[in-house]
């Protein structure tokens, strides 16, 4: 099994921490394939980032020469993986949505520790469309922009935790999200510290898209996200259905 993770952002290293992340869960036989979009910002914090992502994301995709099983969108509240859905033949799994289910199985409500607070509307948006935010009891800002998580592990891990610790007291989580995909391996330091469930997003869209794969089960392509309608799709290098998944 293959499965690509993508990250919405063009800076290298934080591509490579989150496939190195995502391979820590997978199982033994799936292989992880870390993809960087070839255009967009060096960190995706607002809204024109997120649609510039989302179409940096979709190119990166379809632009992946080999097979591939399950695709990961490794952004949090980012758009695009509705794009991605119509795309392909394949799971599409974004880890906004994988971090939230999961910690639906392991607590009443969650809340969401992210980077700056101007990211929080995306996120409150992104789980009200997916029918998730009745069950978040809040999303959090720990005010670390997503670039100082790589330079300053040390800080983020603080800003993080008074912020977690405060959802739990304060907002009555049970269960704390990490809200960046470049927060990915840092979920057992912050349970240590806050004593409750922590899931990180990426680590939850491995297990889930294994699952889908093995499962059989792929985005249904009845309605919503069935394939792109034939068209002039004018300075697109890659068109619609040109690469779908497993060949």
């Amino acid at each position: 099994m293959r499965i690509l993770v993508v990250n919405v952002n063009t800076t290298e290293s934080m591509t490579e921490a989150i496939a190195a992340q995502a391979r820590t869960v997978a199982s033994a036989g799936t292989e992880i394939v870390g993809l960087t979009p070839r255009f967009g910002a060096e960190s995706v914090e607002g809204n024109f980032e997120s649609y510039l992502a989302a179409i940096a994301v979709m190119d990166r995709v379809q632009s992946y020469p080999e097979p591939f099983d399950a695709v990961i969108q490794a952004g949090y509240g980012e758009h695009g993986r509705e794009g991605l859905q119509e795309l392909l033949d394949v799971p599409v799994v974004d880890i906004t949505e994988a971090a939230a289910t999961t910690a639906m199985f392991l607590g009443h409500r969650y809340s969401v520790v992210t980077t700056l607070d101007r990211t929080l509307p995306l996120i409150e948006d992104r789980l009200t469309l997916a029918g998730l935010h009745t069950r978040c009891a809040s999303v959090r800002a720990s005010e670390m922009a997503v670039l100082d998580l790589e330079e300053d592990p040390e800080a983020a891990v603080e800003a993080i935790v008074a912020q977690a610790e405060r959802a739990v007291r304060e907002d009555k989580a049970e269960v704390i999200c990490l809200g960046c995909g470049g927060m990915a391996g840092l979920d057992d330091r912050i349970r240590e510290r806050t004593g409750v469930p922590v899931v990180d997003g990426v680590s939850a869209a491995v297990t889930i898209a294994e699952s889908l794969v093995r499962l059989g089960l792929s985005t249904s392509k009845v309605r919503t996200y069935a394939p792109p309608r034939p068209k002039k799709v004018t300075g697109w290098p890659y068109a619609p259905g040109a690469h779908t998944g497993p060949r």
